[in-house]
C-alpha cells in the first residue's frame, strides 16, 4: 500500500498501481455510454471496485502524492463520480475525515517500527 512504503519500495508500488489502474481504464473506456461496469445499474465489479471511489484520495492525502488523476483516468474517473452518486453508496461511504485520521496514525506507527 503506497500509504505504509517510503523511498524506493513507494516508486515501485506507485508504477505498479498506475499500470493497473491503466488497465482499468482502459476497460471503463469499453462501457460507452453506461455508467457503471455493470451496465446502467451497479455489478458485482463496481462494488469490487468500489474501495477506489472513496479510499484513493484519503490514501493519497496521507502518502503525500497524487495517484488517481482525473486526466491520466479520465473513464475510471467519470465512473468513480458515478459510483459515488448512487444514493445507497454515498449514504453509506465511511466518514472522510475520520479515515484521514485513521490512516495517518497508521502510517506513522508503521513508518516508526521501520
Amino acid at each position: 500500500m503506497v500509504s505504509q512504503t517510503t523511498g524506493d519500495e513507494q516508486v515501485k508500488f506507485k508504477k505498479e498501481s498506475l499500470e493497473i489502474l491503466q488497465t482499468i481504464d482502459d476497460h471503463a473506456g469499453t462501457l460507452g455510454k453506461k455508467k457503471f461496469f455493470g451496465g446502467d445499474n451497479i455489478g458485482i465489479l463496481d462494488i469490487a471496485l468500489g474501495c477506489i471511489a472513496h479510499w484513493t484520495e484519503v490514501i493519497e492525502d496521507v502518502a503525500g502524492g497524487k495517484l488517481f488523476e482525473a486526466h491520466a483516468f479520465p473513464y475510471l474517473h467519470a465512473w468513480t463520480q458515478n459510483f459515488k452518486e448512487v444514493p445507497a453508496i454515498k449514504e453509506n461511504l465511511p466518514d472522510r475525515d475520520k479515515m484521514l485520521v485513521l490512516f495517518k496514525r497508521g502510517r506513522e506507527k508503521l513508518l516508526a517500527s521501520q
